[in-house]
């Protein structure tokens, strides 16, 4: 049995949804159909931001949003143009959804809820009359004349138009390959660093601003860190992995890197504070106290990684403990081995070529009435609502143009 429909998308994610909404918002006549492999839809919406979905950022000027995507930045200033994240904030209000800024910018509903999120979807597309099938994994995707044909294991369908915003699906990858799209083949983005380092050990949960370099490369990033279990994590790693993607699959997960606690403060420098606060704190213990704007934890951690006993006071340090404790603030070296998904946010570099698409209207520029939206092309953002806002972007586009 065959299905007709105007307009088919394939993926029931954020990109998905948010295509479909725009669409019959803008034109009621049209028959849209969203096609699920699995049996729920939404459920990337559903564990992000901890469960809390992180909707966008508060950065409001398309020329600055852009540099948080280190693929797509060029392709995405004509995009944002059209719609940022002043759009989607209005939009959601419109949709009867509030949101939030947190101090560090990233947006998220009023509700604390990525449920809030996904109801608005559901009741949007059952007043629209749009049709959402689950249990839908397409087979085979044919152009047949002006038509698309959709196989899925159990069912065919036939739209005008098709619209594939299925994430980072390899199997429909393959497909667009067959279409003559190039893939750009994917590396994970978005990881922390498994390290196992004595000096972190026993310090779970602490963060400090630090600036971390990935040696033999380019890789640098000032942000705050957070100590794990397995290594490290935080934006300052986040960044450094989304960034780096490539780089660091090239070398296997296997590398060095160098983190500075003070931040912008050499080594030289660094050994002549520690040459004053040698005379100020003369009769203190060096261990007690941090005199950085790091927790105390970590400072002792240093101390003793310096070859300073517990109980040294600091008119008691000699130059060569000096000079460790200042290499160890600003230059201390950390073997990564490895590396750990961040959270729930499962987030891929790689997919369509950016050069086949139209940026004006998301359309393949090989085959006309095909359209694209969400990360199933080779875009994407470091972590704080900047790949949905790339969802949100590219669905109104595509929905704007059909």
């Amino acid at each position: 049995m065959t299905q007709n429909f105007d307009i088919i998308i394939v993926g029931g994610g954020a990109a998905g949804f948010f295509t479909a909404i725009n669409i019959v918002e803008k034109n009621s006549k049209l028959k849209v159909a969203i096609l699920e492999r699995g049996s729920e839809v939404l459920t990337k919406v559903r564990v992000s931001g901890g469960g809390r979905c992180n909707v966008t950022h508060a950065c409001f000027e398309p020329n600055e949003l852009v540099k948080f995507y280190p693929r797509g930045e060029k392709e995405l200033r004509g995009p944002f143009h059209q719609f940022c994240s002043g759009d989607t904030i209005e939009w959601f209000e419109k949709h009867g959804v509030e949101l939030k800024i947190e101090d560090d910018g990233r947006m998220f509903p009023v509700s604390n809820s990525s449920q809030t999120i996904i109801d608005c979807f559901l009741k949007a597309t059952a007043k629209l009359g749009i049709t959402v099938l689950t249990g839908q994994s397409v087979q085979s995707i044919f152009k047949k004349e002006n038509f698309w044909k959709i196989e899925t294991q159990n069912q065919n369908y036939i739209a005008e138009k098709l619209i594939l915003a299925t994430g980072s699906n390899p199997k429909i990858w393959e497909m667009l390959q067959t279409f003559g799209h190039a893939i750009v083949s994917p590396v994970p983005s978005l990881f922390t660093f498994n390290i196992k380092d004595p000096r972190i050990k026993e310090l779970p949960g602490v963060a400090a601003q630090a600036t971390v370099k990935v040696k033999d490369t380019k890789l640098e990033s000032t942000s705050p860190l957070l100590i794990t279990h397995w290594g490290m994590s935080g934006p300052a790693i986040l960044k450094l992995s989304a960034w780096g993607a490539r780089i660091l699959h090239d070398k296997n997960y296997q590398f060095t890197i160098f983190v500075n606690w003070l931040n912008d403060v050499d080594t030289e420098d660094a050994e002549k504070i520690l040459k004053d606060l040698k005379q100020e704190h003369a009769k203190k213990a060096v261990s007690k106290k941090s005199p950085f704007d790091f927790p105390n934890r970590l400072w002792e951690s240093l101390v003793l990684a310096s070859n300073i006993e517990v109980e040294t006071k600091w008119a008691d340090l000699s130059k060569i403990q000096l000079q460790n404790l200042a290499n160890q603030l600003t230059n201390g070296t950390f073997q990564v081995n490895g590396k750990s998904t961040f959270k729930e946010e499962f987030v891929t570099a790689g997919g369509i070529d950016l050069k086949e698409i139209n940026f004006k209207t998301m359309e393949s520029k090989l085959h006309e009435n095909l359209y694209f939206a969400g990360e199933i092309v080779n875009i994407d953002a470091i972590t704080g609502g900047f790949n949905f806002q790339n969802a949100w972007t590219s669905g109104f586009i595509v929905a704007n143009s059909i």
